[in-house]
């Protein structure tokens, strides 16, 4: 076998020519990514390496209903943080997936990020099983708006945040701490005046079940399960590991660090997810 990447480790030239030899084995991928394949396009994850809370955990759904002071919070942190994920570009991690989605090799590919940048990157069977981003939809009449459209109503309601500055979080979020709060303009919907929440599942709400039934479907016509920059700890992304398990297709992983599947893993690679991908896709395009 050719050299998969010119990396002095003998452990990375171990691993990925264990990954090489899986998806050899296994050609049909059914792929999940998580956080850590969007952290080289300049958007935090959410957890260290050990799987555990880098900060404070994100909002809670029953908190963001729940008081007008919760939804100020959540809409100035976002109003600040929003342009990180705007502005972000797909990485040689995205790239790699759409090259190997276009070999064939990757049936359907489930995210559980909302930054969009699979299909930016050219991936086409994506499965957003926590929404996106860049949408908003008014909780009382339906309506829906680009996210792009909020940030503007919201920077002409409050000039006050527009100079301000903050440490960049998880998809969107800042590290904002601001004493005004309680003077920020939460937006309204614009069709209706009802209450506007990002087209995304919050932690504490389920995911839409047609997402968790086309993922199913997807996993169940695969030959494998391909975990790419996740720690799991979520059980909307875990479960499919145990459901992989259950129908005896194998997994395997890359990601630094520990993962709650760890136990149930056929192969770990502990590689940043752009290098290994793209040896791995230019490998078996030699192929």
């Amino acid at each position: 076998m050719t050299d998969l990447l010119p990396l002095t480790s003998d452990v990375s030239a171990i691993a990925l020519a264990g990954l090489h030899d899986f998806v050899r084995a296994h050609p049909r991928l059914f792929v999940l990514t998580g956080a850590g394949i969007s952290t080289d396009s300049g958007i935090p994850g959410y957890r260290d390496e050990n799987g555990e809370w880098k900060r404070s955990p994100p909002i809670t759904l029953q908190a963001f209903l729940g008081s007008i002071e919760s939804r100020r919070r959540y809409w100035a942190r976002s109003m600040v943080g929003w342009p990180v994920v705007a502005d972000a570009q797909p990485n040689d991690a995205h790239r790699a997936l759409a090259r190997l989605e276009g070999a064939r090799h990757v049936g359907t590919l489930v995210t559980q990020n909302v930054d969009g940048l699979h299909q930016r990157a050219g991936s086409s069977d994506v499965i957003e099983l926590h929404g996106s981003i860049g949408g908003v939809v008014c909780l009382d009449c339906g309506a829906h708006r680009t996210r792009a459209a909020i940030q503007q109503t919201l920077a002409e309601d409050n000039p006050a945040l527009l100079d301000i500055t903050a440490e960049t979080a998880a998809d969107g979020d800042a590290h904002l701490e601001w004493d005004a709060l309680h003077t920020f303009r939460v937006p309204d919907c614009p069709v209706c005046g009802g209450l506007l929440k990002p087209a995304v599942v919050f932690f504490g709400e389920g995911v839409p079940r047609e997402r968790v039934d086309a993922a199913s479907a997807a996993l169940e016509a695969a030959d494998a399960m391909l975990v790419v920059g996740s720690s799991l700890m979520v059980y909307s992304g875990y479960r499919f590991c145990v459901w992989a398990q259950k129908l005896g297709k194998p997994i395997a992983a890359i990601n630094l660090g520990r993962t709650r599947a760890d136990p149930l893993l056929a192969l770990k690679a502990e590689l940043p997810c752009g290098p290994a991908l793209t040896a791995l896709a230019a490998q078996l395009a030699v192929d």
